[in-house]
């Protein structure tokens, strides 16, 4: 049997949420998810879940976009570089590329490959 949901007021949750975010900022910490469901007496997952509930899908969507832009922030502010790397991949669609500029270093690779596959058809 299913425990009864601990908010069944968008209104009470929002004012929740809100106090979370003003106690960070008081307090001058990060705001997190894991923090957010702590204070919201619930876990993580427990609170991703609420975003399910059509009710409650706008008030976390609008939460976790606030700690979202908050840690996007600090990586700008903070210069953590892979942070920003990890972020422009997953976010912005950037991707490596590897360029070969050296055209003995290619050949040489394709001869490899080739000894590699007589090997193996042998």
């Amino acid at each position: 049997m299913a425990r009864p949901k601990l908010y069944t007021s968008v209104e009470q949750m929002e004012k929740d949420i809100e106090k979370y975010f003003a106690e960070c900022d008081k307090k001058e910490k990060p705001y997190t998810m894991s923090g957010l469901a702590y204070a919201l007496d619930m876990d993580r997952r427990t609170l991703l879940n609420y975003s399910k509930d059509e009710e409650f899908f706008p008030t976390i969507k609008k939460a976790k976009q606030k700690v979202e832009q908050q840690l996007e922030e600090n990586l700008y502010r903070l210069g953590n570089n892979s942070g920003i790397i990890f972020n422009l991949k997953n976010n912005f669609n950037w991707k490596d590329n590897v360029e070969v500029t050296d055209n003995r270093e290619l050949n040489k690779v394709e001869e490899l490959l080739t000894k590699i596959e007589d090997e193996a058809n042998k």
